[in-house]
C-alpha cells in the first residue's frame, strides 16, 4: 500500500485539517477522497465560489427591489398633481456628466481587479482611488440635482410622480455612498493586511456591487432622464 501515487486516508485527514481547502486544490486529494463522504469533488466548493454565490444572491434581491422602484415609477410618471414634470425638471448635461464618471468608475475598478490578479499593491489602490474619486463626483452631482429641484419646490411630497422619482434614484445615490464607504474600507484593509484570501474575496464582491451598480444606472438614465426630457 505504501508504493500508492495517492496519500492514505491518514495523511488526507491531517490533510484537511490542516487546510479545509486542500481537497479542492490538491488533484490527488481529489481522486482519493471517496465519493459521498463530504469531500473532493463530491463534496463542497472553495470559500471563493461560495462567498462569491452568496453575494449573487444578494445582488437578485437588489435588483429585484430596484425592479419595484422603476415599476412604481413607471405607473406614477404622470402623476404630476399639476406640478412640474420630469420634462421640465432634469437636466441632461448634468445628468450626462454623472453618467460619463459612473460608466468611467467601472472601467477603473475592473483595471483595480485586474492588478489585483497580478498582487500589485500599487495599482490596486491608484486604480481603487480613481474609482473612488468618480464615484464621490457622482454623488456629488446628484446631490446638487436634489438641493436645487428641492429649492424650486420640486419636492417628493409635491406629487405621486416626484416621490417615485427620488426614490428610484435616491436609492440609487445611497447605494453608491454606501459602496465608496466600502471601498475606502477596503483601501484600509489592503493597505495593512495585504492581499490575503479574505481580502481578495472581499474585492471580489465590491467588484460585482459596483458594476451591478453601473448597470441599474443605465436603466435609470434611459428611462427616467431620456425618456423624461422626449415626452
Amino acid at each position: 500500500m505504501s508504493d500508492l501515487p495517492f496519500p492514505s486516508s491518514r495523511e488526507a485527514v491531517l490533510r484537511r485539517r490542516q487546510d479545509p481547502d486542500a481537497a479542492n486544490h490538491d488533484p490527488h486529494a481529489r481522486r482519493a477522497a471517496a465519493p459521498g463522504t463530504g469531500h473532493g469533488a463530491s463534496g463542497p466548493a472553495s470559500k471563493r465560489i461560495i462567498v462569491g454565490y452568496g453575494f449573487w444572491i444578494f445582488l437578485l434581491s437588489d435588483i429585484v427591489m430596484f425592479s419595484c422602484f422603476f415599476a412604481a415609477y413607471a405607473v406614477l410618471q404622470g402623476a404630476t398633481a399639476g406640478g412640474p414634470t420630469i420634462h421640465e425638471l432634469v437636466s441632461l448635461p448634468r445628468v450626462a456628466v454623472e453618467t460619463g464618471a459612473l460608466l468611467l468608475s467601472s472601467f477603473t475598478c475592473g483595471l483595480s481587479f485586474a492588478a489585483t490578479n497580478v498582487r500589485n499593491k500599487l495599482w490596486t489602490q491608484v486604480f481603487l482611488a480613481a474609482t473612488a474619486l468618480l464615484g464621490l463626483v457622482f454623488v456629488g452631482l446628484e446631490l446638487q440635482e436634489f438641493i436645487e429641484l428641492a429649492a424650486r419646490g420640486a419636492t417628493p411630497q409635491r406629487s405621486a410622480a416626484l416621490s417615485a422619482f427620488y426614490a428610484l434614484v435616491g436609492c440609487h445615490g445611497l447605494h453608491v455612498s454606501v459602496g465608496g464607504l466600502w471601498l475606502a474600507t477596503m483601501m484600509a484593509q489592503l493597505q495593512v493586511k495585504g492581499f490575503r484570501h479574505e481580502i481578495m474575496h472581499r474585492l471580489i464582491c465590491f467588484n460585482l456591487f459596483w458594476h451591478a451598480l453601473d448597470i441599474v444606472w443605465v436603466g435609470v438614465f434611459s428611462i427616467v432622464y431620456l425618456m423624461g426630457a422626449v415626452s
